[in-house]
């Protein structure tokens, strides 16, 4: 997950201006963020009671780059990978040993010199007497490209002796080191929605392996999930106005098992974004990690990172752009849990961990961008799982890229990644509860253990598959329903087609009726309808009135529009249900509905965008942004996004049919354009992620092509298009910074400003102040938001040039307890992490969010058990590297003056 910084510059400035007599330190005690002679590296992570953390070994301290996989060999040695660079093999002293430092081999490949190469992998897995890695890298190019200038460097293209795909490595003599590096297979597709992780299978016979949606499927020799997949949404197709992921297609990240040799290749289940991890738990049944897009933060087709089940030929509905699937449909399978935004990375069992029984059947997901390892706790629930989550861990800043549970029980991981600060920690049980390795005996439920039966038949076409799979078409568990009919799409159409047009049971012919669909036989289109349409849909609920509709949607989009007579039909089948009082049901009754132009659906749809969410619609906000406030000051510079979002929270229910209405042709009046393009105006005043007014643009484009050509013009200024820049993906700014920008560092800057300054420029000084959005934080005079950050009026009369960009360029180098984030840990395993502005004795009232400091959460202090300073700046450093060395010295200028014009700085010189 990438997102842009989160300007919050006044924490930096906390010295300047002081509370008064009632600070913060007398609001309450706290713990400081670093005692003198604690442990840096362990002192800001936060552990479940009963656990202790131990700093091993820091990579980038060793100048050996920054690690992101890892696994342990057959002598309980560690091997990890550098992101984009070598292997390493680590001797770990065992725990309680006086001295933890590692014995650090880098591996080398044949005889006496690294000749083979190979490493930047993101999966690694010892088994059957190998080492497999899983590379994810390019091959350097002959003449390779000069760098972008202004690129972060972190984010540059990375170049190794291999490129991306699935290698073993072996020791065929026996002298412990690898001599013979096998490519077993290639894979098209890097970077960070490249080729991932690889684990063992339960029974310790086959390997598990995921893909980002980067890397193409490779031909497989077996598909459990059959290769029938297309895009398959009546929505109208906005690809992400930024350019990302806009060639990638069906059926997104995947999930792979082969055999030790690699002779047998199977894909198991897809329609993931970018999961990095896959983990069994302790009864055999596979999760994966999904990541979201925050640039389609506030956006209807915004999907939160989920824990998933990956089951036999399961789809998990990604799409590209705004095509992405609703978890209610139901050719796809819905998550075990919506976490929140984040960046996912590892997902580990704790099966085998030496800690106590209550943790052995959960999971950890460890998330990138805000430094927590969540607790997955599963709750078996038919066939599939729920589950509550809590913190395990978290630190602030704790970049977690990998976890695996050691041979001796404990639990190993990593931070780094992008070429950041690298470290590896160790994690184990002091506690007074007992804690064992042995795994905590479990057992499938019946409707799991059905599950698995229907499941067998997914290896392709089985004569006994229909008669055995037919009766659970209709099984009140969705992911044994959905079993049934994936094994009805591995044996011929023909031999079960006319069992399904005729079918009497309404649940199982919406079942068989969308995988004779999947089939993709047009010719079947006109007795699919009409089978359909026999249906007496009366007194389904929401999730089945959903399963029907989504029929007919898809055989639409698979075999074509219907005739009129059978047109006319379908509308009069479900033209009085819309709107629905349930958000998921309009919109997929929209979707048929403006696609068949039903009878007054533009104005039906025009008063739903003119009025308020619904309900459910603001329980469905609530679901994805989990927790979403609690993040920004965990991560200032990906938390921006959020917290403008939750200032501005766009109605994504009125964003989601204002799109779809962009699709309906005819039946328009002026009247009703005038309403219409009217709402995408009002749209661009709410706040979202990074494609967001993109989105809303190209949405605006769709509709303007269904006006006629001598009113385009009027509506297209009526919807907005003067607010836009030229390409439509931003809302113009007044006064941006010109730049070219550059990465400032301290030592520049202070030179740059050597000299006095003098003719500055007072607007443009003062233009920059709010370009970087210093004052929505901070005031200078008259000008800016001070009530976040402190007054920096007298700034210039108190700290020299340098005092200030210093504090400017690296704010984490002093952070005042005045206005520093605390981290509040919670009886139930989580933590709240904000600014507590205020308390009294039941409560303490803590601001998380910089753009709504008035919107506080109240934590009730009988659910506390500790407090904690975070020590890192709330603020981005580089929050000035967006401007030239002009804007800078004029912004310089503003705030020594005190956002005063008559100071001399801006003095002009006297005419001659």
């Amino acid at each position: 997950m990438k997102m842009r910084p989160l300007v919050k510059l006044g924490m930096v400035f906390a010295a300047v201006i002081a509370l008064g007599s009632f600070g913060y330190n007398s609001l309450h005690k706290v713990q400081p963020a670093l005692a003198e002679g604690a442990n840096p590296k362990t002192d800001k992570i936060r552990l479940q009671p009963g656990f202790k953390v131990e700093h091993l070994f820091s990579p980038s301290d060793a100048k050996i780059g920054s690690w992101v996989a890892m696994c342990f060999d057959d002598k309980g040695r560690m091997i990890a990978s550098d992101q984009y660079g070598g292997l390493f093999r680590l001797t770990i002293p065992a725990i309680g040993s006086k001295d933890n430092t590692p014995k650090i081999e880098k591996l080398k490949f044949g005889k006496g010199a690294d000749t083979l190469g190979i490493g930047n992998a993101h999966g690694l897995l010892y088994a059957f007497n190998s080492l497999y890695v899983m590379v994810n890298a390019r091959v350097a190019p002959v003449n390779p490209p000069a760098a972008t200038p202004g690129r972060n460097p972190n984010f540059a293209p990375s170049y190794a002796p291999r490129g991306s795909g699935l290698y073993r490595v072996q020791d065929l003599d026996g002298d412990d080191q690898f001599d013979k590096i096998t490519l077993m297979k290639e894979f098209k597709g890097e970077g960070e929605h490249g080729p991932h992780s690889i684990i063992l299978s339960p029974d310790k016979k086959s390997i598990f392996l995921i893909n980002g949606n980067h890397t193409d499927v490779p031909p497989m020799d077996a598909y459990r999930l059959p290769k029938n997949w297309h895009e398959d949404n009546l929505f109208p197709l906005i690809k992400d106005p930024r350019g990302h992921a806009n060639d990638r297609y069906a059926p997104g990240g995947y999930v792979m098992n082969i055999d030790p040799d690699g002779k047998k290749w199977e894909l198991i289940s897809a329609g993931y974004r970018n999961a990095f991890d896959i983990a069994f738990n302790e009864v055999g049944d596979l999760f994966a990690y999904d990541a979201d897009m925050e640039w389609d933060f506030g956006l209807p087709w915004y999907r939160p990172t989920r824990i998933n089940h990956v089951t036999s030929g399961s789809e998990h509905g990604w799409r590209t752009g705004n095509s992405k699937w609703s978890p209610s449909l139901p050719d796809n399978l819905p998550p075990v849990l919506n976490i929140g935004q984040g960046s996912p990375t590892s997902l580990l069992s704790l099966r085998d961990a030496k800690f106590p029984a209550k943790y052995k059947k959960s999971l950890l997901a460890f998330d990138w961008t805000f430094g927590i390892a969540h607790l997955i706790k599963l709750k078996p629930q038919g066939s599939t799982y729920l589950a509550d989550r809590e913190e395990f861990l978290s630190g602030i800043p704790l970049p977690l890229t990998d976890g695996v549970v050691g041979p001796d029980g404990a639990l190993y991981f990593l931070i780094g990644g992008r070429r950041l600060e690298s470290d590896l920690y160790r994690v184990y049980y002091t506690g007074p509860e007992e804690a064992t390795m042995k795994q905590v005996a479990s057992q499938i439920t019946p409707l799991n253990e059905l599950r698995r039966k229907l499941e067998v038949f997914h290896n392709g076409p089985n004569p006994a598959a229909v008669a055995t799979v037919w009766p659970h078409l209709n099984s009140p568990d969705r992911f044994v329903r959905y079993a049934a009919r994936i094994a009805l799409e591995h044996n011929p159409a023909d031999s079960w087609k006319d069992k399904a047009l005729n079918e009497k049971d309404p649940v199982s012919a919406i079942n068989a009726l969308i995988g004779l669909i999947r089939m993709d036989k047009p010719e079947n289109k006109n007795a699919i309808n009409a089978a359909l349409l026999k249906i007496d849909n009366k007194g389904f609920n929401e999730a089945l009135q959903i399963d029907y509709i989504r029929a007919f949607e898809l055989n639409i989009l698979r075999n074509g529009l219907p005739d009129a007579s059978q047109s006319s039909a379908i509308v009069a089948k479900f033209d009085a249900l819309y709107p629905a009082r349930q958000m998921n049901l309009t919109r997929s009754l929209s979707r048929i509905l403006v696609t068949l132009e039903a009878p007054n659906i533009i104005p039906r749809t025009l008063k739903l965008l003119e009025t308020k969410d619904t309900a459910s619609v603001a329980a469905y906000r609530v679901e994805t942004a989990t927790s979403s406030a609690d993040l920004i000051m965990r991560n200032p510079q990906y938390g921006t996004d959020i917290a403008r979002m939750l200032e501005k929270i766009p109605p994504a229910q009125q964003t989601y049919l204002a799109t779809m209405l962009s699709a309906a042709k005819n039946n328009w009046t002026p009247e009703l354009h005038d309403r219409y393009f009217a709402w995408f105006r009002k749209g661009f005043e709410y706040q979202g992620g990074r494609s967001y007014v993109g989105f809303i643009d190209r949405a605006r484009k769709l509709a303007l092509k269904n006006v006629a050509e001598s009113q385009r013009a009027k509506y297209d200024k009526m919807s907005g298009a003067d607010l836009l820049t030229a390409n439509g993906n931003d809302l113009v700014k007044v006064n941006a910074p010109k730049g070219p920008g550059r990465n400032w560092k301290v030592d520049d800057a202070v030179a740059l400003l050597d000299a006095p300054l003098t003719n500055r420029d007072f607007q443009n000084g003062k233009s920059m102040f709010a370009a970087t959005t210093c004052r929505n934080c901070h005031a200078v005079g008259s000008d800016g938001g001070g009530n976040v950050g402190p007054d920096l009026t007298n700034l210039g009369t108190r700290f020299s040039k340098k005092d200030i960009l210093e504090a400017i360029i690296d704010p984490n180098k002093t952070v005042s307890d005045q206005y520093a984030a605390s981290q509040l840990m919670l009886r139930n395993g989580t933590s709240v992490v904000g600014r507590i502005t205020n308390q009294d004795k039941v409560a303490f009232y803590v601001s998380q969010n910089p753009y709504a400091p008035d919107q506080v959460e109240k934590v009730l202090k009988k659910n506390v058990t500790s407090v904690k300073y975070s020590g890192v700046s709330p603020m981005l450093a580089g929050l000035v590297n967006s401007l030239n060395p002009e804007e800078l010295k004029d912004l310089m200028a503003y705030l020594m003056s005190g956002g005063s014009e008559a100071n001399a700085m801006f003095a002009k010189p006297a005419a001659k």
